[in-house]
């Protein structure tokens, strides 16, 4: 779904990110251009940038768990 309107921004897009290494709000204002004009995506933005940055350490603690137990 696009959640930046005006930069034509994806939810895709900011999972992307996040993935390449992106944690903040900042950094998705300065390399995207995430709620850089009208600012409505703002929220929404946060919300997907939030729930994949959990889901990413929710992983890993799961990978790591794996390995401890073989």
């Amino acid at each position: 779904m696009i959640v930046c309107v005006c930069n034509n921004i994806s939810d895709r897009e900011i999972r992307q990110a996040v993935d390449l290494g992106l944690s903040s709000m900042a950094e998705l204002r300065r390399d995207l251009g995430v709620a850089t004009c009208c600012g409505k995506c703002a929220s929404c933005a946060k919300q997907v940038l939030n729930e994949h940055l959990d889901s990413k350490i929710h992983a890993t603690e799961l990978s790591f768990r794996s390995v401890q137990t073989a």
